[in-house]
């Protein structure tokens, strides 16, 4: 596997080495000016790091606006595969991330020999890929899909061509059910979302009998089918807003209630529990790793910083180009030059 993470090198300033005393917040924001960067946060980040960011959002709308800015350098507080998109589209940009060790369940579920190998073993079939994966496995891919757009682009192609679904088996099982359409699922799972606990949701609607349910396709069917909304993190962010009801139950990581509490104070957002009702398990330990510490360190040092090889970027890019050409009439922006 390609490695595309650029480590600091031997003399770069540490973690243990930060005075104590320092305004991280301020030293952000001037380094931010002095680098002339832009601070990308994903939903899924913690609250203090959403509230700092440029932008907060999901994955590719996040690269998208990034490539569309003046900056020269993009922090991304999110995962790797989130870094290697805003590489792939802003090949011209510096792109740095907090925690060379923030991955992606779905990412190592689906390496990319196995995939290779996946893909001869269904030489007749078009690979249909969630963004959720290494930029390697990208590169194997015939489209790639977001949780946002997968069912519309799934209509558009052809009713007699076989599709190979991967990484996330609880997406695909949602868009099989969705679409009608039988896909062969690669065998992968969210570690956040797979925890999730039909019976503690059964609970928590009993205990709040006016609550609405929005829930991430990458749950589980038996959380699924409880849901009034399913739809990826930003659809379910504009289902709570836009609903007149005042209490929610949410499936998916726990921080984009941060978003919500901010937009909507006056309603009441509930985190769906795991097995036994009590694990914080709607936290992912992922986006966990990210930290102003590590924000801060990343800009002093010009690293972790994610590097793809040519080749690899360019084919990486080609099913992402393709996924934003089908699209185009189902409200997704164009993508960014």
């Amino acid at each position: 596997m390609v490695d595309t993470v650029v480590l600091a090198g031997g003399d770069a300033l540490t973690e243990d080495r930060i005075d104590p005393s320092l305004d991280l917040y301020a030293e952000i924001e001037r380094l931010r000016r002095e680098r002339n960067a832009v601070i990308l946060a994903h939903y899924y980040q913690d609250g203090e790091i959403q509230d700092l960011a440029d932008f907060v959002g999901d994955s590719l709308d996040l690269s998208r606006k990034a490539a569309a800015t003046d900056a020269d350098v993009i922090v991304f507080c999110g995962v790797r595969f989130m870094g290697e998109v805003a590489k792939i589209v802003s090949p011209q940009k510096t792109v740095l991330i907090p925690d060379a060790e923030a991955g992606c369940s779905l990412e190592d579920s689906c390496q990319p020999e196995p995939f290779r190998r996946f893909r001869e073993q269904h030489p007749d079939h078009l690979a249909v890929t969630y963004i959720n994966c290494s930029a390697e496995v990208k590169a194997l891919s015939d489209v790639i899909v977001t949780s946002s757009n997968a069912e519309a682009i799934l209509a558009q192609l052809p009713p007699d061509r076989p599709v190979l679904f991967a990484p996330d088996r609880h997406l695909g099982a949602y868009l099989q059910k969705k679409s009608g359409r039988p896909m062969t699922l690669w065998p992968g799972s969210c570690i956040v979302h797979e925890q999730f606990s039909e019976r503690e949701l059964v609970k928590l609607k009993v205990r709040h009998p006016t609550a609405k349910i929005a829930a991430h396709p990458e749950c589980p069917e038996g959380i699924l089918r409880h849901s009034d909304h399913v739809g990826s993190t930003r659809s379910i962010l504009e289902f709570v807003l836009a609903s007149p009801a005042q209490e929610f139950i949410i499936a998916t990581e726990a921080h984009i209630i941060h978003q919500m509490e901010k937009a909507a104070p006056h309603k009441t957002f509930i985190a769906a529990a795991g097995m036994d009702g009590s694990c914080d398990c709607a936290r992912c330990p992922f986006m966990a790793k990210n930290t102003l510490e590590k924000i801060y360190l990343c800009l002093v040092n010009g690293a972790p910083r994610i590097e793809l090889p040519e080749d690899l970027r360019l084919a990486a890019l080609k099913p992402l180009q393709k996924m934003l050409e089908m699209s185009v009439n189902v409200n997704v922006p164009p993508a960014a030059p």
